[in-house]
């Protein structure tokens, strides 16, 4: 028996096979990502409300470092949330309040 040269028919219908098994994958990554999106608004959404004030500390969160209004960029990776009143009460503490978010403005804190 001789091996004869697919066909074109042939050819279009392995092309066609290969195109729907790219398809299905696609379609697959498509649902991953959508999955994976919605799981990101799901923790977006369930992520606590950010505190209104924050002190910063020092590396190994020993010591207070400075007050800032919650969201300061300059508070750094070790934060720590506090209420009004503890913000005040660090101030008065003597633990610095933060030069560029106005902290002690939007305490209402004099020396």
């Amino acid at each position: 028996m001789l091996n004869r040269p697919p066909s074109r028919l042939d050819l279009l219908r392995f092309l066609e096979r290969v195109q729907l098994a790219d398809l299905q994958r696609t379609r697959k990554w498509i649902a991953d990502e959508e999955r994976r999106e919605t799981e990101r608004r799901r923790l977006e959404q369930a992520r606590p409300p950010a505190p209104d004030w924050v002190v910063q500390m020092s590396l190994g969160a020993q010591h207070p470092m400075a007050v800032h209004v919650g969201g300061c960029h300059m508070a750094g990776k070790h934060f720590r949330g506090l209420t009004r009143e503890q913000a005040m009460r660090a101030r008065a503490e003597g633990v610095d309040g933060c030069g560029h978010c106005g902290v002690d403005a939007e305490l209402g804190y004099l020396d």
